[in-house]
């Protein structure tokens, strides 16, 4: 099969292409930049465009399928081209769906969680030597790529995105797949440049639980109202098994889950983290694993890259990368580090980065965010907010925001170093929450105060 890929260079695509080359397709593809590390992994397979930019001669009568990524506009010269010659376009998910319709898809909704979760299940059949295909949003370790497709494999696990599908297809990602069995795991309202109401928001899961198959199954956790509320509500014939958050205790900076067997440690931590852990269980079960073997496989989890990623520590401190930005992301996450190292000062730093944090009227989601930390640090750049033709946001409004009246804020990149390196970290929990790098702050440079 002929395939080629418009915006070839994004995390995603970048990603299926060299999943389809593993496969013994011909890929093909086409950006305006490519920057690393998909450049070079693109490279290392031979797939790298020769040139940066559009180029329409490429498009002719003999390509099977053009795959579209989000990063192309809908007049994209190439785009244009396709569909003068009348080819197949299609989305980044639509393409998955085709690989998959044959096999058992198992989708993983949910503002947050959904990458651990997905991670938890595959780190669980890597484990077991359970081959699956599988799409994921993150680099796991122990695996090569994002995306796998074979012909023989029976499942395909997809991390279930709500983002939009391409620029002529404004449908969320995770209506196209069509689960057999499906998770949801929590709804906090996000993409605001894409659902500015929180009503239209929550309309997106309502249509993802109706998309499951007939037959096919939902485990939900009962702990979040909204999925709670949407899962019950829908008519579909499926099967709805809820879950919760499991018993477990956190002893010297260690966290035992509570078993069957007994407690049992475990590398990650935070009640968020336990209860992805209880939805991945329900999964892999599905998938054939039974609990005894899930624990086993479970306690040698680590977690997905850039959340939770412990990136240094000594006798009297660490510090943690996220990749937490929504309100719901960083609260669970600064508590889930107050706690598992309770007895010391919790200094929480965040970046508004995305375009729902830097949204004026969005803010006020943030209230309580930052409550678990001692001490409370937000950075933003005006630079970001012009960038993003946003209205400014300003100090006063954020201070406001997360109703704190010891919040630190920074929105010079320069001084937020400062802060930083110019502390004494003895006895103290660094938390690094941000989907940016904080205007140029090098993460290596910060493992060395550690």
């Amino acid at each position: 099969m002929n395939v080629h890929f418009i915006a070839i260079g994004g995390a995603a695509m970048h990603n299926l292409a060299i999943a389809l080359h593993n496969k013994g397709y011909k890929v093909t593809g086409s950006d305006d930049t490519i920057f690393d590390p998909s450049k070079s992994r693109l490279e290392a397979k031979g797939l790298l465009p020769e040139s940066f930019g559009w180029y329409p001669e490429k498009i002719t009568s003999d390509l099977d399928a053009i795959v579209l990524g989000m990063h192309a506009k809908a007049d994209n010269p190439e785009l244009l081209k396709a569909q003068g010659l009348g080819l197949k376009i299609y989305s980044y998910p639509e393409f998955l769906y085709e690989q998959a319709k044959n096999k058992t898809r198992v989708v993983i909704g949910g503002s947050h969680g959904k990458t651990t979760i997905t991670s938890m299940i595959l780190h669980v059949m890597y484990y077991h030597d359970r081959d699956v295909d599988y799409m994921v949003g993150a680099q796991l370790e122990g695996f090569d790529v994002m995306v796998k497709l074979t012909e023989d494999n029976d499942f395909m696990v997809l991390e279930g995105d709500e983002y939009l599908s391409s620029p002529i297809d404004m449908r969320p990602k995770f209506h196209l797949y069509r689960p057999n069995i499906a998770l949801l795991s929590g709804i906090a309202w996000d993409h605001i440049n894409v659902f500015p109401t929180y009503e239209n928001y929550l309309e997106q899961f309502s249509i993802f639980v109706d998309s499951i198959v007939t037959g096919g199954s939902i485990n939900y956790n009962e702990e979040d109202a909204e999925v709670k509320r949407i899962v019950e509500a829908s008519e579909n014939q499926i099967r709805k098994i809820a879950y919760q958050t499991p018993q477990y205790t956190v002893e010297d900076g260690e966290t035992l889950l509570e078993t069957p067997e007994g407690p049992m440690p475990i590398e990650v931590f935070g009640a968020h983290n336990l209860n992805n852990l209880a939805g991945a269980k329900w999964i892999c079960q599905h998938m054939g694993i039974d609990e005894d073997d899930f624990y086993e496989a479970i306690s040698t989890f680590k977690g997905a890259s850039k959340r939770l990623e412990k990136i240094a520590e000594n006798s009297k401190s660490v510090v943690y990368k996220d990749f937490a930005h929504s309100p719901s992301k960083v609260e669970a996450t600064t508590k889930a580090v107050k706690e598992q190292y309770s007895n010391r000062t919790l200094v929480a730093c965040l970046e508004l980065h995305t375009y729902s944090s830097l949204n004026a009227e969005f803010l006020k989601e943030y209230k309580g965010a930052l409550d678990a930390a001692d001490v409370a640090v937000v950075f933003y750049s005006p630079h970001a907010v012009e960038i993003k033709k946003l209205e400014e946001v300003t100090e006063t409004q954020i201070a406001n925001a997360f109703e704190r009246d010891d919040l630190i804020i920074y929105t010079n990149p320069e001084d937020f170093k400062n802060f930083l390196f110019s502390q004494n970290f003895d006895n103290k929990s660094l938390l690094l929450m941000s989907s940016g790098n904080y205007g140029g702050l090098d993460f290596d440079e910060v493992k060395g105060l550690f």
